[in-house]
């Protein structure tokens, strides 16, 4: 036996979401967790393939997908931002939903680990995927079942400091990454929202850990920490670890931290 992918899809409107459930070797020990990620902004969810498939190696299921209107994944449109904005975190949930079929189907003599209170619910991404992660496990369906968080690659920037974005070098990349969008998802309507909501983020109650690489320089030295000490002060309890190396073109590279992570917290 081994490692099963299976294709699957979550819907988004009359559209369909391309995403990959991850289920474990029989016969190793299942582990009573389930994960679902997604990808930053203009990438895909094979940005981050590794994360998936070291947490399955380990006994976990997992899923990745595709966020709507990001072509590289899949030729989806986002009619509105403002719409794009609200629905995408309850992808988390579909997914999760589709994740237990697939493992009810593979599994049935395992069936009983979803009614078990100890069993462990991660939402997580990179950069725009973890603001959505974030989202996500402040909705109702999550909080019933204490999903937590880990987000690579997201943080705030210090007022009054010039950031990557608007940086010559950063625009001139956004003449191809633009275009890898949907229209509605334009950089000039999704980066001041990024910083806004980050800014505004009011989530409590939850766990949350912040996974970013000291080489990362869209998040910055302490964006971080920023990022970290607005959910703290909301109530969340909240980590944070800074890779040495982990650039924020390579989320890939976050896949043994997001394991150590896991093992750490008994979930592995």
């Amino acid at each position: 036996m081994t490692v099963k992918l299976i294709k699957t899809q979550l819907n988004y409107f009359d559209q369909k979401i391309n995403a990959l459930a991850f289920l474990p070797d029989p016969s190793v020990e299942i582990k009573k967790g389930m994960a679902v990620f997604t990808h930053g902004y203009t990438s895909h969810k094979a940005s981050i393939l590794n994360w998936p498939t070291r947490l399955v190696e380990e006994g976990m299921p997992a899923l990745i997908f595709d966020l709507p209107g990001h072509y590289l994944g899949g030729f989806s449109e986002v009619d509105s931002f403002d719409t794009f904005k609200t629905e995408t975190p309850k992808l988390f949930l579909q997914g999760l939903e589709v994740l237990k079929q697939l493992f009810i189907e593979n599994f049935p003599l395992n069936e009983h680990f979803l009614d078990d209170p100890e069993m462990s619910y991660i939402f997580g991404g990179h950069s725009l995927g973890a603001m959505m992660s974030l989202y996500a496990i402040d909705l109702e369906q999550a909080k019933a079942i204490k999903a937590s968080s880990i987000c690579v690659g997201l943080g705030l920037p210090p007022e009054g400091v010039t950031h990557i974005f608007d940086t010559p070098f950063y625009k001139s990349t956004l003449v191809i990454r633009g275009q890898l969008v949907s229209p509605n998802l334009d950089p000039k309507k999704v980066f001041p929202w990024i910083k806004e909501a980050k800014e505004k983020m009011t989530i409590s109650g939850h766990k949350v850990h912040f996974i970013t690489g000291k080489d990362d320089l869209v998040v910055g030295e302490d964006g971080t920490e920023r990022m970290a000490k607005i959910l703290s002060d909301h109530g969340n309890e909240v980590s944070v670890e800074k890779p040495t190396k982990l650039p924020h073109h390579q989320p890939e590279l976050a896949a043994g931290q997001v394991k150590k992570y896991l093992k750490k917290q008994g979930i592995l």
